[in-house]
This record gives structure tokens, sequence and C-alpha cells, in this order.
């Protein structure tokens, strides 16, 4: 029996970019300025201040933090809270943000931007490699969002969210080629937003003002099951747990429908499916 519950303390303003890592959930409050940490097993949560809103956090190979938010990327010292940037792309577009990212396999990190005032294909998706140096890896978006890589590392699955479809490519050497899209999200009338991936190879969306994730199989492009929650603004999901198969959500509060549990963070148990591990920053 599929189980859904609220779990932590935290009420984000709007929580996003799930993503598990050593025990741990992290997630973002992108409205709030601040990263979070929920550890299921103790109930411990911590948070950090990182001063502008911070769309994505995924983990660094040798510890710490790799963030994105309003002025472009950044180191986070988990123990001291320090930060250190790293690159600003677009310090001349104040109506862009850094938005939803992760880590490819090879230990690199995709994150994009978004037009806040949603200018059509004013933002981008970077690559961050190890050494530092920051690249265009695709272009142009609107407002990217989530993004997964298959269990072997050969295909990059992609949201730019107002295009309301899953786009696919092969995947080698920090590259994004053979681009296609292989799901369309258009039968809803709500934003594909956050994603991840199961064991199985098949995507698993949240939609922002839609109160649902939905399950898609990339190689038919078929819905093939759909999560309803009790948040208009569903924001991101990712697989957790010991074994990988609690599906953590995060969601938001809306500018006018007053709702008891927006903002929180939720567990799903008993989907019957497993995720697979995140990757980490190499740099």
């Amino acid at each position: 029996m599929v189980n859904t519950e609220v779990v932590g303390t935290v009420k984000s303003q709007w929580g996003e970019g799930a993503i598990w890592w050593k025990g741990f959930l992290y997630y973002v409050d992108i409205e709030g300025h601040r990263i979070h940490r929920f550890s299921p097993e103790t109930g411990e949560e911590a948070s950090w201040d990182v001063g502008q809103r911070v769309g994505t956090v995924v983990p660094r190979e040798g510890g710490g933090l790799v963030f994105a938010g309003d002025g472009g990327i950044f180191f986070l010292d988990e123990a001291s809270g320090d930060i250190a940037a790293i690159a600003d792309p677009e310090p001349n577009k104040p109506d862009n943000r850094f938005n939803d990212g992760k880590c490819s396999p090879d230990g690199r990190l995709f994150v994009g931007t978004i037009s806040l005032v949603k200018k059509t294909g004013d933002a981008k998706l970077y690559r961050l490699d190890a050494d530092l140096a920051l690249h265009v890896a695709y272009a142009p978006v609107t407002n990217s969002n989530g993004i997964v890589w298959s269990a072997d590392g050969k295909i990059c699955f992609y949201i730019d969210t107002p295009r309301k479809e899953v786009l696919a490519f092969d995947y080698g050497d920090g590259l994004l080629t053979n681009e296609r899209s292989v799901v369309s999200t258009a039968h809803y009338g709500t934003s594909p937003d956050g994603m991840t991936i199961d064991a199985d190879g098949n995507l698993w969306v949240a939609f922002c003002h839609g109160a649902c994730v939905c399950c898609f199989d990339p190689r038919s492009g078929k819905e093939l099951r759909k999560i309803d929650l009790p948040c208009l603004e569903t924001t991101s999901c990712a697989f957790g747990g010991a074994g990988l198969d609690d599906l953590y959500v995060t969601t938001g509060i809306h500018k006018t429908v007053e709702e008891e549990f927006a903002g929180r963070l939720f567990r799903i148990r008993g989907l019957g499916v497993k995720g697979v591990a995140s990757n980490t920053f190499a740099g």
C-alpha cells in the first residue's frame, strides 16, 4: 500500500532540489534562501542561510556542498558555513537566476538558469567541470529544470519547463548530443518541474501547480502512474532511505491558496520501486 506522510519540521516558502546523499535528504528553500538537510533515521535537521535565492544543491566528492542561486555557483562548507564563489556566467541578467541542477555520473555539475520574467530562450544550461571551468551545455532555454542520467550514464534526460516535455540526449565526455523528445506532458495543464529516475529507468516528474508526481517510461513515452499530493506546488522528488525505496517530495506555498501542508517535505512509501545513487561533483 502506498503511504504518503509529512516528515521533518521545516516549512519552506518554496522547497526544491531534493537529493539523497549518505543518509541525508538535502533540499533547498529558494525564496527562504536556505539549504536544508534532514536525517530520517534520527529526525535531525540542519540548515544554512546562503543569503540569496538558491535553486540547487549537490554533494561534493571531497566533502561539503555545491550550490547555485542568484549570484552564480558556490562551494559551501557544512561544518563552518563558509561560502566560496566559483562562477557567475550571467551577472548582467538581473531577471535570471540559477534553478535546478544535478551531477552527471562522471562528476560534472549541470545546472541551468531561469528567466524570472519568462523571456523565452533567455536562459541556459551550464556545465561545471572538475577543474571549475564553466561551459554552456545547452541553449536556449527559458526555465531550466529537472535533469537526470540513465544508470549506465549514456543518456541524459532534461526538462525546460515551458516546453512541457522531457528531452533526451546521448551523453559522453560532458557533451549532450542527439536531442530528442521522449515524454510529452502536454496533457497536463501544469508545469513539469523537478525529476528523478528509478532503477528500472523510469522517470518521476513533480508537477508544479499540479499537486502530483507522475512516473513515465521514456522508452515508450507512456505515463505509468500518478501519485497525488495535498499541495498544488509539488516541486521536486528524489529516492532515498536505506534501500532507496522511499520517494521524498518537496513543495512550495501557493500565492493565493491556503493549504495545511504547503511547503512541507513529504515521504512516499510502498511504491515498489527503488532509485539510483546520486552523483557527486568531482571538483
